[in-house]
């Protein structure tokens, strides 16, 4: 139940980038709108995850009704971009609003899930990522078969979809057995995972996976059609195929969740930053090939291993925090994981028109090595630099 309302609620994400070519010609906007789209989603959910954390909301109230009343307000500001008098700014702004109310989502379904399961928590939140990553391809999987429809198709779906998973966690999902409600508003309570060493480790190891994540999420339409235009005879569907890219990394979600049963979380994570980051070093050999099938095996290859740690950063994070903050802990290091993703999606636009599309996604490979560092901290040279990353985190908090 709860990994079907976790897909249910994050088919909004990418709602937006699924019809953006049909947004554009309505609307008249240049191609370069789609970071804008993205990074509206993205900075409402930073504003979501701020103050969600800073009230230690999903700590002091019931998880799954947060989830509910997230998933109406989130599915209703999803609709807002269908207003006949919405301008290209009021889009912008409804993508925020919905971004908003998705930190009420995802990170808070993180939380429900470690209040049900401490024991293979790595295997259940593999599944529930998994049902993220699903949820974030879908609108291109609708946008794919629903051509002869209208495209307002997409926005109506995804939000009864969204209404459909908040009512799911709502009516059959109670409060966890494990879960320990902070009843006291505590305005710090969201730093004190950072005084743990092990904690801000894992956190850095995720914030360097979130630097590569999104924008790839968010560049694949863009790459595939990028290919699509430099060979005419192409011919493969962008919507479909972007779907089943991202899409397909919710298998890696669930299988390296299982993985990390018997290897560690840690030692899974630190395999996927390393061949998701040799991923972004070699796509320059693969990104305009001339054999179709070759890019979109690299692709397919490159979403499985660019998604693959996620779950088990997110099982680190959770191990590590306190348990009386564990939905704050995870909803603050959600949010600056994703604030980062706004600086790598501009970044890549803006470097795309010095480097182009063949060489610039070699810069997203920072991200995982940024994360290797950390996760590899009890070697001596990569130990002393990470325990250097780890007492600037330590005096901000």
């Amino acid at each position: 139940m709860i990994v079907m309302a976790q897909f249910c609620c994050t088919s909004l994400w990418f709602a937006g980038n699924a019809i953006l070519p049909d947004i554009i010609l309505q609307f008249h906007l240049l191609p370069d709108f789609l970071a804008h789209l993205t990074i509206a989603v993205q900075v409402g959910f930073i504003a979501g995850t701020l103050i969600f954390a800073v009230l230690t909301i999903a700590d002091r109230f019931s998880p799954s009704l947060v989830f509910f009343v997230s998933s109406v307000f989130a599915a209703l500001f999803n609709l807002g971009i269908l207003l006949e008098s919405v301008q290209p700014n009021g889009l912008l702004l409804f993508r925020f609003l919905t971004g908003f109310f998705l930190a009420g989502i995802y990170p808070v379904g993180m939380k429900i899930a470690a209040d049900h399961y401490q024991q293979g928590l790595g295997k259940s939140l593999g599944f529930l990522v998994g049902a993220l990553v699903i949820g974030t391809a879908f609108p291109h999987l609708l946008k794919s078969v629903t051509t002869s429809f209208p495209w307002h198709t997409v926005v109506y779906a995804t939000s009864a979809l969204s209404v459909f998973g908040g009512v799911m966690m709502m009516r059959w999902i109670p409060d966890g057995p494990f879960r320990k409600p902070g009843q006291q508003l505590n305005f710090t309570s969201f730093l004190a995972g950072f005084r743990n060493k092990n904690f801000r480790s894992v956190a850095i190891g995720y914030f360097g996976h979130m630097w590569e994540l999104y924008t790839f999420w968010a560049f694949v339409p863009v790459m595939l059609g990028a290919y699509h235009s430099y060979y005419n005879r192409a011919g493969f569907d962008v919507s479909f195929w972007s779907f089943v890219i991202i899409g397909s990394g919710a298998l890696a979600c669930v299988f390296s969740g299982l993985f990390s049963q018997r290897f560690g979380a840690k030692k899974i994570a630190g395999i996927a930053l390393f061949l998701s980051g040799l991923c972004c070093l070699l796509s320059p050999f693969f990104l305009f090939i001339s054999t179709a099938w070759l890019l979109i095996v690299f692709l397919i290859f490159w979403g499985l291993v660019v998604i693959a740690d996620s779950p088990l950063f997110s099982t680190l994070v959770a191990q590590n925090s306190p348990a009386e903050s564990r939905g704050t802990s995870l909803t603050i290091v959600n949010c600056i994981g994703f604030s980062i993703t706004i600086i790598s999606i501009q970044t890549i636009q803006l470097l795309s028109n010095y480097l182009g599309q063949k060489y610039v996604y070699m810069v997203l490979a920072t991200g995982p090595f940024i994360g290797l560092i950390a996760l590899l901290n009890n070697t001596s040279i990569i130990g002393r630099a990470n325990d250097s990353l780890m007492r600037i985190i330590k005096k901000i908090a």
